[in-house]
């Protein structure tokens, strides 16, 4: 079995993706609001375990498929603004390892 790419990804969730034109102002809205409450059940569910309700462990799965939703809207998200999951990923990388070299990779500020 061949291993998923990012790019595999994105198009194959295109298909569950029901907004016909991309960029739109409604379909940018739509996908980055759909992350954000995804990204916050998982918020929700980490603060449970805080809070004492369950154990890491418990959930893992719960996480996963939350992580799943995540990984959707953001590649909505990435569609909508015309990007790649992939190249996204790859300068992700590369600015995180930038920072690493030059000692910034902790700190504040998009442009350190």
């Amino acid at each position: 079995m061949s291993k998923l790419t990012l790019d595999e990804y994105q198009v194959r969730a295109r298909t569950t993706y029901s907004r016909e034109e991309r960029g739109t102002t409604e379909g940018i809205a739509y996908t980055t609001m759909g992350l954000v409450g995804e990204a916050g059940e998982i918020a929700n569910k980490n603060k449970k375990i805080l809070r004492g309700d369950y154990q890491a462990e418990d959930i893992r799965e719960d996480i996963a498929a939350e992580l799943g939703d995540v990984l959707w809207y953001i590649s909505m998200v990435a569609y909508e603004f015309g990007l790649s999951l992939e190249e996204i990923g790859q300068a992700n990388l590369e600015k995180l390892a930038s920072r690493k070299e030059r000692g910034v990779i902790k700190g504040s500020g998009d442009y350190r």
